[in-house]
């Protein structure tokens, strides 16, 4: 499988991984991770996410887990293989499993949302046959620092349910980004982040599409930095 070529790095891809996504590419180009500088990424699949976030933030150091031997394979490549290696660290292990007394102040992840289906495909990346919302929720409140932020990212018509559960873990909502795949369409995903300290909360709107296979104004800003395609504008 070619790799993705972005700006400043290239991931490896596998047909047995889940691939790079454009929910995992927003997530990264969104997730608030300026002032952080011990981050958690939960299932690193090719290692996009830490990848985009350590080249925004260039202090941080990262942590990647996956359950999957393969993607933590993949992943410990595609760090290795960037420029940010020496802030990059990757582990093969269960996150329900994960054992440390570190905090961290920013904990991230594109999380499994299908309860079941049919397919075989993309079925641990895909599916919460290995991690659930609620062991998602509550193992990350207990691993957040007292100012941390917990980032993820979900399809709307799960987001009530994934925001209840984080409030039953004393986790609250402070932003939330609702995402369009197209102009005037409904929403689609939901960037949500949470904190242990109640907080205004931040909303806003993100278009991925202007019209069919035409980036949107915002999207090309926000990706400007990564992404290596050319966009001819109307």
């Amino acid at each position: 499988m070619k790799p993705f070529k972005f700006k400043q790095f290239e991931i490896q891809q596998s047909k047995n991984v889940f691939r790079v996504g454009t929910d995992g590419v927003l997530l990264g180009a969104l997730a608030n991770v300026s002032s952080a500088t011990k981050v958690l990424e939960i299932g690193t699949g090719t290692g996009l996410i830490s990848l985009m976030l350590a080249q925004r933030n260039s202090s941080a150091q990262f942590l990647g887990i996956d359950i999957n031997e393969e993607a933590a394979n993949l992943t410990q490549i595609n760090f290795v293989n960037s420029s940010f290696n020496l802030r990059l660290k990757n582990s093969h292990q269960d996150f329900k499993n994960f054992d440390t007394n570190e905090k961290f102040d920013f904990i991230v992840s594109n999380p499994p949302y299908f309860e079941e289906s049919g397919s075989e495909k993309d079925k641990l990346a895909r599916q919460t046959v290995e991690l659930n919302f609620q062991q998602l929720i509550s193992k990350s409140s207990e691993l957040l620092s007292e100012n941390g932020i917990f980032s993820v990212i979900i399809p709307f018509e799960i987001g009530d349910i994934f925001i209840g559960l984080a409030h039953e873990n004393q986790l609250f909502l402070i932003r939330k980004i609702n995402i369009k795949g197209i102009d005037n369409s409904k929403i689609k995903r939901l960037i949500l982040e949470f904190s242990l300290t109640e907080k205004d909360l931040e909303e806003s709107e993100f278009t991925i599409e202007k019209s069919p296979r035409k980036y949107s104004d915002q999207y090309l800003e926000l990706t400007k930095e990564f992404h290596v395609f050319k966009e001819v504008r109307d």
